[in-house]
Formats: structure tokens, sequence, C-alpha cells
């Protein structure tokens, strides 16, 4: 499978290929015929000529598009061609029919049984593949058709990855045998285990998750994260993995450290931009935006929780201005505690909704990181005294910026305080030596942040 062309799902969250179409089944009453049930393969197949090109450049000239190397008459590999790949696997596989049976009713649940209707599980195949054939490749621009060289970097050794997805079915029969919740039946999990071992094992691992979805089975947290981990070995979205998996989430906790980047009150004003406004709706798209793994509604709890520390503080409003431009960048202005109290609201309502049971906290500060956090702040501050933040439009000079911050890190919590500096620092484009960036790492890494949080600076770092 190297050296294949970009598959469409690279911008596409959703399942594709026979897993894709089994569950179109899933969500379709059951057909009566077998012209109702390939009736359902050609609107799959219509759904994908709906979807809008990957990396569109309907905007370009045919010339411009030919220099770039995008084919302009067809769309040379899209669901069609994904569909067809899955299909001919399995056709041409050494696996007994009955196992392909076997994992198409599961994957399916059950609402199509080709044997009902006289076909073996190949035949029903053979039949899927002759519906997308007969339609000609979508005519659309917007497909680069040299390989590509993200696919070739995320595709994992197939031995290893076979052997991880295997081990992955062979928890869930263990599991069997000591569950009284609903699971795959035995047969089933050795059909998708043979699947895996000597067909595809990406084709197994999304054929055996669309299993766990139709049977409802409850995934504990440890295990979807090694579902997630496998799922981006093979470069699948997080959203294939996690849209219909029942996961036992575990309970909303401020302190857990859990997010790959930035969070919190940081976080929100990372996502400022010159046409954002400080406004409900913007504060809504970010605390809904749980990162992978995260219990839902971690975001607003933990952007809560900063919030409220700045809230119950003594900064007086105009630090809170200082600190919200010298973190975001952003040309709007906020009115101090107001703005705070606005963040407030937008999480408590999300957090309704996501987790109702959880009460907000606010724990303990880590004061324990205060003074190597207040150092770099003051050594920061030397630097910029003369710069300005958002000289264009509302003017704030950096040294209130600055006495913000060493106000947060002292007075109310060194976490809230180092993540806004690293903050500050993008917005004022300080360079960095080597060293500063190593002992940012190391206070990142005390405070347990995720593996992409420092890191946002290091273009920072000056060369040589």
């Amino acid at each position: 499978m190297t050296g294949r062309q970009e598959p469409y799902y690279v911008e596409y969250d959703a399942d594709f290929g026979l897993s894709g179409l089994a569950e179109a089944f899933t969500l379709s009453p059951a057909p009566e015929d077998t012209g109702a049930a390939l009736g359902l393969v050609t609107a799959k197949l219509d759904a994908y000529d709906r979807e809008c090109p990957v990396g569109s450049v309907d905007h370009l000239s045919a010339d411009e598009r030919s220099i770039l190397g995008y084919d302009t008459s067809h769309d040379d590999w899209g669901y069609a061609e994904e569909l067809r790949e899955d299909v001919r696997g399995l056709v041409e596989s050494p696996l007994a029919d009955e196992a392909i049976q076997a994992v198409w009713r599961a994957a399916a649940g059950g609402g199509w049984d080709p044997a009902a209707h006289g076909m073996s599980a190949r035949d029903w195949l053979r039949r899927i593949d002759e519906t997308r054939a007969a339609r000609p490749p979508r005519k659309i621009p917007g497909r680069r058709p040299a390989p590509s060289s993200w696919w070739g970097a995320w595709r994992p050794a197939a031995d290893e990855a076979r052997d991880d997805v295997v081990a992955e079915i062979a928890e869930i029969r263990s599991c069997r045998e000591r569950s009284a919740g609903p699971l795959p039946s035995p047969d089933t999990l050795s059909a998708l285990e043979e699947v895996a071992a000597r067909v595809d094992p990406d084709l197994g691992f999304r054929l055996f998750l669309r299993a766990l979805k139709v049977h409802s089975v409850r995934i504990e947290k440890a295990r979807y994260d090694r579902l997630q981990a496998l799922g981006e070995r093979f470069g699948h979205p997080a959203a294939l993995i996690d849209s219909g998996l029942d996961i036992a989430w575990p309970p909303i906790d401020t302190a857990r450290r859990d997010a790959t980047w930035d969070f919190g009150f940081s976080h929100l004003a990372g996502q400022a931009h010159q046409d954002w406004r400080e406004s409900r709706e913007e504060i809504r798209k970010t605390v809904a935006g749980d990162d992978i793994g995260q219990t839902p509604g971690s975001e607003a709890a933990v952007l809560l929780e900063d919030t409220l520390r700045l809230l119950r503080s003594a900064l007086p409003d105009a630090a809170v201005t200082a600190l919200w431009a010298g973190a975001s960048n952003s040309p709007g202005s906020t009115d101090g505690r107001d703005w705070l109290r606005l963040i407030a609201d937008v999480c408590r309502e999300r957090l309704r909704e996501a987790a109702p049971a959880y009460t907000p906290v606010v724990a303990p500060a880590r004061t324990e990181l205060a003074d190597p956090v207040l150092r770099e702040v003051r050594e920061t501050a030397l630097a910029v005294a003369d710069k300005v933040v958002s000289p264009h439009w509302h003017p704030v000079p950096a040294a209130d910026v600055m006495d913000a911050l060493e106000h947060v890190v002292t007075r109310i919590d060194p976490d809230l305080g180092f993540r806004l500096f690293l903050r500050v620092l993008r917005t004022l484009s300080v360079s960095l030596t080597q060293e500063q960036y190593d002992r940012y790492k190391a206070i990142g890494e005390r405070f347990g942040y995720g593996e992409y949080h420092v890191s946002d600076v290091d273009h920072l770092i000056e060369a040589g």
C-alpha cells in the first residue's frame, strides 16, 4: 500500500471505505431486498460526490493548477477507490466466506444479511464493487495526483501495526469471558483478527471499531488512548475513532494535565486574531474544543478555574486588560472583570451541557514553582521595556503587561502566569537563546504540560 495517492480523508473526519459503508447500513432502515441494499451503496457514493474537494483550488486558473501539479479532470483517489481497495482485499483474501460474513454482520449491525437473500459474503462484496465501478470518476479540481509524502510518513510498518491491532482484538476477547455487557461473539472476534492478520491491519482496525460501536462496548480510558494512538499511526483523524464509541470518561479533574497544547485562559487568548472580537460566541467555540482524549467539558473547567482565580484576585481592571492584550495581541479591547465574568458565564453554560455533575473548584496554586517562573518574567521584562503591544489598535506598554504577569505569578498562580508568559513572548516576538528555551521546557515539564505546549515558542530561538 506504499506509494498510494493521497487518500481523500486527509481532510475528511468520517469513516471511509468498507467500514464507512457498513456504518451507512447501521444508520439506515434495513433494506428489503438486494436492490435496496445496493441503493445504499450508491447513496454513499453520491454523498462523497457532494463533498468539497480536498485542498480546493477553484480560485486558481487552469495553468496555475497545472504548474502546481493538480489534476483538473478527475478525482483520482476518493471514497470509491478506498471502497474498491477494501472490497477487493477481502474478496481475494484466503479468508473463509463464513469469516467475511461474520465481519460484515458485525460491522453493519445485522441490518443487512446477504445470506438471507441468497448471496455469499464474497458475492455481496462483488456486487458492491460492480456498483462502484459503474460510476465514472468524479470530475472536480482539487486533487493532487502525485503520491503523497505525508501519507508515506504516516504509514506504520505492516508487521508492527498488524500485531498491535490483533492484540487489541484479543484483549476484547479476553474481556468477553468476564464481562456481562454486550460484546461481539468469539467467532466475530476471530474473524476480525483474521482480517487484521491476513488481509490488511488498517481495514481490520476500522472494522473492529465498527463492531465495538455496533455492540455499544464500553471502552475504558486506557483502551481508548491505545485506539487513538493506533488511529494516529494509520493517519486517521480522531473523529473516526471517537464518533459512536462508548467511552467511560473519568471525572473532570483540572489538576490532570492531559492537553497536548495550551489550555485554559492562555489558550483562549491564543485563539484571538485580527478579525476576532471578544464575544460570547468566540468564547463558546474555544470552550467546546476539548483536546483529543479529554473528558468532555475539560477545557471549560480549566478555563473557568483560571478565570475564577483572576476574578477573585486583587488584580486591577487595567491590569486584566493589559494582561489580555499581551497574551492575545488582539486588536479589540476588554473591560477588565466584565470580560472575565463573561468568560465564566460561557464556561458554566458549557459545563451544564457536557458535565452537569461537575462542581467547579479552584485548586491550590502550585506556589513551589513561583521563583523560577518569576526569574524568567523579570529577565524578559528588562528586554522588552521599550516595546508596545498592539501599537496600531489599542497600544499597551509592554511594561504594563509584564507588571501584570508578575502579579499573577507571585499572588495568583505561577502555572497560569507561566502559560500567559509564553503567550506574551509570541506577541512581543522576543528572541530566545537555546538556554532560555531549555529552562522553559524544564518548567513546563514540572507543571506537567503536554508535548507541544512549550514548543509553541521554539521558533523564537535565535539561529546560531
